[in-house]
């Protein structure tokens, strides 16, 4: 996940006061066997299985449950938070290697049915779309709810 959208979605803001954005770390890793789709008709991709495949992604350091709480809710219901492994990628000279394998989570897309051929390709999203997920007159105040609800009484 981009940064801007992160931060859109757990605090509803792309840019966050610098107090807040010094509070993770964004590192860019690989998971393997996995592919990110297009989904049909949407701006945003699916994760989904696939040997032999590897996205190059973000690892966020940080999280706390209330962040997870939102990402949850926003992701919805065609996900499903797994655990998985991921190699963080370090500089070597002026390569990107292979470095610390991490356990996190992925949100796998659900419905393969819902899926397009083609990768996803995050510059055509940047360029296109991230405006209209990080726009200052959006905000995700639904995340709040699901983090009351989930902590409960």
């Amino acid at each position: 996940m981009a940064p801007e959208v992160f931060f859109s979605v757990c605090y509803s803001d792309k840019h966050p006061p610098q107090a807040i954005r010094e509070l993770y770390t964004f590192t860019p890793a690989i998971l393997k066997d996995y592919c990110r789709h297009r989904v049909k008709f949407a701006d945003y991709p699916g994760a989904f299985p696939e040997v032999g495949q590897s996205i190059r992604g973000i690892y966020i350091a940080g999280l706390t449950d209330a962040n997870m709480d939102k990402l949850d809710y926003f992701e919805g219901s065609e996900y499903e938070r797994r655990r998985v492994k991921v190699h963080l990628l370090q500089k070597e000279g002026d390569t990107e290697v292979l470095g610390t394998e991490m356990t996190t989570a992925v949100y796998a897309f659900l419905r393969a049915d819902d899926l397009e051929k083609r990768e996803w390709d995050f510059e055509e999203f940047q360029r296109d779309k991230m405006k209209l997920w990080t726009r200052g007159d959006w905000t995700y105040d639904d995340g709040d709810k699901a983090a009351i609800e989930h902590a409960g009484p």
